[in-house]
């Protein structure tokens, strides 16, 4: 494969249904990398030791993908090896232990990959207008 046909991609999705860690991963594999990173949110059982059924996540959806892609944008000025980046987040009801927010990042090294998923979620969390009940 000549590297021209593996161009860097992000892959920015908010959807209702279950969220898939293959499909997200699978998205972000490139021969040209040695490293694929995943970050994968799920509903955990209590929150601040109240119990918790399920989350509940609402968005502004057209200015969420637009904050996503942006925080894309900046992962490949900081990491530039950086080959793809896929952030997919459920909308909707999230049950305790599916995913509400799944992140991969590939590079040929890993430092890149973990770095960038760190800054993904890490930013995500303080600027996408995503919000939980």
């Amino acid at each position: 494969m000549d590297e021209s046909e593996d161009v860097p991609k992000d892959f920015v999705k908010l959807k209702s249904e279950k969220l898939s860690v293959d499909e997200v991963s699978e998205l972000v594999i490139s021969p040209y990398c040695g490293a694929v990173s995943l970050f994968i949110g799920t509903t955990r059982n209590n929150f601040e030791g109240k119990k918790v059924i399920h989350l509940e996540y609402e968005a502004y959806t057209s200015m969420a993908e637009s904050e996503i892609k942006k925080i894309c944008r900046d992962v490949r000025q900081k990491w530039p090896s950086v080959k793809h980046i896929a952030v997919h987040h459920r909308l909707g009801v999230v049950p305790i232990t599916e995913a509400s927010v799944i992140i991969a990042v590939s590079s040929p090294h890993r430092a890149e990959s973990l770095e960038a998923v760190m800054y993904c979620i890490n930013t995500l969390k303080a600027s996408v207008p995503i919000w939980k009940k």
